[in-house]
């Protein structure tokens, strides 16, 4: 855990999460990606909110999380967006 740690915007409990879902290394979050360890998150910690994906964005990229570009931020916010809509809606929408 102290290696993600060591990362940009990785605090304890973000490696606590990123370690409960199998991202144990600095070099596995990079290979996995931010949005493939928020959906992991999420799965687990539905709570999780916007900024997390912003903070392991930064983590990625080595930057901080609130200096990302507004391009990419956007599409952060769409992707957390569809995975806010599948978990409060799931299948309760649908009309039969």
């Amino acid at each position: 855990m102290s290696e993600l740690t060591a990362m940009r915007n990785i605090g304890r409990e973000m490696a606590r999460k990123l370690t409960a879902v199998g991202i144990d290394s600095p070099g596995k979050l990079r290979q996995v990606g931010s949005k493939q360890a928020y959906f992991r998150i999420k799965e687990v910690f539905p709570n999780v909110c916007l900024v997390h994906l912003y903070a392991l964005e930064g983590a990625v990229t080595d930057r901080d999380y609130n200096r990302l570009p507004e391009e990419r931020k956007k599409d952060l916010k769409q992707f957390s967006d569809v995975l806010r809509g599948r978990t409060q809606h799931g299948t309760e929408h649908e009309e039969g």
